[in-house]
């Protein structure tokens, strides 16, 4: 029998644009299921281990950002290898001493059923801890960003919040949102489809570069 190669692995794993894969798992809120969350984004993140010092700085800051989130309609759900026990002291543990109150579920997937349908057991960063991703899913389950990072790198919250609001404001406004956007800042515009479009473009009220690089203000 063959053994699969990169490729075969690359290609399993979810994509921009696609359904997340639903599950059903243990969580330190009792048993749940993705679609629970339709109609809500949801960022689901995993993490390597429990009681190590990275994860445990992420938790803390998702703990402290967590208004953040609810604001924007997001449910923030955490998950390890790690079992249900291990969460819970973990996060009595990260409460007491860094006056933090976490309060959305971390899946235990002991089993590694959810960690494989999403791709986050990367045998070249180890073997059975799952690597550190991030993964926002819109309010109609669908995957709009991927993030993975090592093990060594801790995550970006304001990055997270920032792609929310890039992912949501596209999908309010039919734009797009440049390099290092911001909420209030200039959007940009979708270039023009057909020649004709495109010289109506350069007369256009927009802030116009050229006929495919226009930005607009958001009111």
């Amino acid at each position: 029998m063959s053994t699969p190669t990169t490729a075969t692995a690359v290609s399993s794993l979810p994509r921009i644009n696609e359904p997340a894969p639903d599950f059903e798992a243990k969580s330190t809120q009792g048993m749940l299921k993705l679609a629970d969350f339709k109609g809500r984004w949801v960022v689901l993140f995993s993490h390597p281990a429990d009681f190590t010092p990275v994860c445990s700085t992420e938790f803390i800051e998702f703990a402290r950002r967590a208004e953040e989130f609810k604001k924007r309609n997001v449910q923030l759900i955490g998950l390890s290898v790690d079992s249900v026990t291990a969460h819970i002291a973990w996060i009595r543990n990260m409460e007491s001493h860094f006056d933090v109150k976490i309060d959305f579920p971390v899946i235990a997937d002991l089993d590694t059923k959810v960690a494989q349908k999403y791709g986050l057991i990367h045998p070249a960063a180890s073997e059975t801890a799952t690597v550190r991703a991030v993964f926002v899913i819109d309010d109609k389950g669908i995957i709009r960003a991927l993030i993975y990072y090592p093990m060594s790198l801790g995550r970006n919250i304001d990055e997270i919040l920032r792609a929310i609001d890039g992912l949501q404001t596209g999908d309010a406004n039919a734009c797009a949102t440049p390099a290092n956007w911001k909420p209030g800042e200039q959007v940009i515009v979708p270039p023009p489809q057909t020649i004709a479009d495109a010289e109506q473009r350069m007369q256009s009220e927009y802030d116009v570069t050229d006929w495919y690089f226009s930005k607009r203000t958001l009111s």
